[in-house]
């Protein structure tokens, strides 16, 4: 029995012992790598739609009320391009008014994200590695501050909700383990931050600045 202990038994308990160890150390980095993938595409998404965003309010004065209507503003919209002949600084040339403005309309999709063929507006609804299952939290308001009207936008990607209790997590980090979403969610919101990516905000007016930045 004792020969069984020794040379069985025991060097056994201490392989499984050293994988549990191995597994406790690399899979929080494993997740950590996953997280910072997935976290470079989901930020890419937020900023896309903060570009339209900017772009749409500076044609209405307001941030598009839905993604609906963001991305017809991309695919259908125009902007007015002001284009400056001649400096300001040649004097002569000014008081030759020979220094004047243009102005033309281009269609937004013309103007926006020419670099980067492969750019599909629609997906801009969809919160990455989510199977467009799920989509991408946005809102807007206009609210007063000191006596004038700001519009504010928000856009957010959660990293992981339950949609019922006991359902898997759905988000940008489904699929992933569930603990150490559970425990990144917690530490986010231990320290006052939104449990995922965000850009801009409805409460507080912060330029339209990324969670990330």
């Amino acid at each position: 029995m004792k020969k069984i202990l020794t040379y069985l038994i025991l060097p056994a308990a201490a392989i499984a012992l050293a994988y549990l160890i191995f597994m406790s150390i690399t899979k929080p980095v494993n997740f950590n790598k996953e997280q910072a993938a997935r976290e470079k595409v989901g930020i890419q998404v937020l900023k896309d739609i903060r570009t339209l965003q900017v772009t749409y309010k500076s044609a209405y004065n307001h941030y598009a009320p839905s993604m609906d209507s963001l991305i017809d503003f991309y695919n259908n919209g125009k902007i007015t391009i002001v284009k400056q002949i001649g400096s300001m600084d040649d004097s002569a040339a000014v008081a030759m008014k020979l220094v004047r403005r243009e102005t033309s309309q281009m269609a937004v999709k013309d103007t926006l994200f020419n670099d980067r063929p492969d750019f599909n507006v629609e997906e801009l609804r969809y919160i990455p590695f989510t199977n467009h299952e799920d989509t991408v939290i946005m809102s807007t308001v206009i609210k007063t501050v000191s006596g004038v009207e700001v519009p504010l936008f928000e856009a957010k990607i959660p990293y992981g909700v339950r949609p019922a209790p006991g359902q898997p997590f759905r988000g940008l980090l489904q699929g992933m383990d569930e603990q150490l979403i559970i425990n990144l969610n917690a530490e986010r919101e231990d320290t006052f931050r939104y449990p995922g990516l965000m850009v801009g905000s409805v409460d507080n007016a912060n330029n339209n600045a990324g969670n990330w930045e």
